[in-house]
């Protein structure tokens, strides 16, 4: 379980994003600077209770357009060994002390724990309540697929999305490849899950207070 903090993070999540958005290849007002706001999300527990891990939405109001941006981050008490290329900062949180703060889709927790949900083994929690289910982030997936744990991952970042490819063990052998895309750029009611064996809808508010909803991830065969 994990126990949310009502603390500070100095620098603030919103401050690292900040710096870090720019170079992403998905983000959307090229050659400006971000001008963010929270606008919602979820966590996940990670079984161990180490890493925490959010999936957090905020609005940009910094191009011609508001723009929703889906960033997964997990938070770690030390370095994620050979995940420098995906470090968004490191800051000082009021309790738990100095934490690295990491793109989600490149940490083997976050990823480990997102497939779990996928296979109904993990629940999305209350992005601000301990101990706390999220029942309006839905999981809905096609068949019985005999997906098992994850073995490995390779993340690439296109300019909407990002992939991640899965290599996955069932039953003591080898599983099977899997492709998670994770939404970078949400749309409200998008549900671009087409050809994908399951999905993960969930929700924030935009920057007029609207409440929206679309596909945050899918999962699929490669």
């Amino acid at each position: 379980m994990a126990v949310i903090h009502h603390t500070t993070l100095t620098p603030g999540k919103l401050e690292l994003l900040t710096s870090w958005l720019p170079g992403r290849a998905w983000y959307q007002a090229p050659g400006r600077r971000p001008e963010l706001t929270k606008a919602g999300g979820f966590r996940l527990d990670d079984p161990e209770g180490e890493v925490g891990m959010e999936f957090m939405v905020v609005n940009d109001a910094a191009g011609d357009r508001p723009v929703s941006y889906h960033v997964p981050l997990t938070y770690r008490g030390a370095p994620l060994e050979g995940a420098e290329h995906a470090l968004i900062g490191t800051g000082e949180h009021g309790v738990l002390g100095r934490r690295w703060i990491y793109d989600g889709t490149h940490d083997p927790v976050l990823l480990a724990q997102l497939l779990a949900v996928f296979r109904g083994d993990a629940k999305p929690q209350h992005q601000n309540e301990s101990d706390t289910p999220d029942p309006t982030v839905t999981r809905s997936v096609t068949g019985s697929p005999a997906w098992g744990s994850m073995l490995s991952a390779t993340t690439d970042d296109g300019p909407h999305g990002t992939d991640v490819v899965v290599r996955t063990a069932a039953d003591g052998g080898p599983g099977e490849r899997l492709v998670m895309r994770v939404t970078r750029v949400l749309r409200p009611g998008a549900q671009d899950a087409a050809g994908a064996r399951g999905h993960i809808t969930a929700g924030w508010r935009l920057p007029d207070d609207a409440e929206a909803r679309a596909v945050f991830a899918v999962v699929g065969e490669v």
